[in-house]
């Protein structure tokens, strides 16, 4: 071969020991900018908890529950088939029950099983008293912006404290308003009384403030390892 004919092909060469090298460099780039986008999910409260000040939505309802284990919690709800799942996928809708681990002595739990006082008042009743029997502390939030429909409950070793419940009218009034209400100004009709949506949409901004009063505002949750960052979904057997 000539070297007038060889020049070619060594510039093909060249060219393509070039761009195979971007490739490579290329993807080694996007998987470690898939690695970190991951980890940050995981680790990132907002993943679990969406809102956090970047105006996007809390969680509809969720479980606040006292000074007990994960275990427990997953015992009480007699879950099935729990496996390990990131805060993030906990969100996802597609468990019916996410727990999470113990932070500052309390455990979270969110998912599409937690009743919604609309749907039934009662039956709402005798999840939180049942569960209440079996963990003691238990705290219920519930809060539905589309819908205005908003809940606050907290339980004793399955005695109602404290409960509200507002579903286009007052359904759950029970206990005397604790004074964290009172202090974060909520709304608390009486029942067959008539409010304005304002009043009840004040509710629903001021909710999580009772929530951090109660027990955990979700939002402002701060996790601060990766053990903080897994917890147990699965799904129920009836009570």
């Amino acid at each position: 071969m000539t070297t007038e004919n060889l020049i070619p092909v060594l510039l093909v060469v060249l060219l393509g020991f070039v761009l195979g090298t971007g490739l490579v460099l290329l993807g080694w780039m996007l998987a470690a900018r898939r690695r970190e986008a991951l980890h940050d999910r995981i680790l990132s409260p907002k993943s679990f908890f969406p809102g956090g000040g970047m105006g996007l939505q809390r969680p509809t309802c969720w479980l606040a529950i006292r000074a007990v284990s994960p275990e427990a919690v997953k015992a009480a709800l007699g879950l099935n088939r729990a496996e390990p799942c990131s805060w993030a996928e906990g969100l996802s809708g597609s468990r019916e029950f996410f727990i999470s681990p113990r932070i500052h002595g309390w455990v979270i739990v969110t998912g599409i099983g937690l009743p919604h006082p609309g749907d039934d008042v009662d039956a709402t009743f005798l999840f939180l008293t049942a569960l209440s029997r079996k963990l003691g502390h238990v705290q219920f939030f519930h809060a539905d912006r589309f819908l205005t429909h908003h809940a606050w409950a907290r339980l004793d070793h399955g005695c109602v404290t404290r409960a509200f419940a507002w579903t286009g009218e007052t359904v759950w009034n029970q206990g005397n308003p604790t004074l964290p209400e009172i202090e974060t100004g909520l709304s608390l009709p009486h029942y067959g009384e008539v409010v304005t949506d304002a009043k009840i949409r004040k509710n629903l901004h001021k909710l999580p403030a009772l929530a951090a009063r109660w027990s955990l505002d979700p939002a402002d949750v701060k996790l601060k390892s990766t053990r903080e960052s897994i917890g147990i979904a699965g799904e129920s057997a009836p009570f």
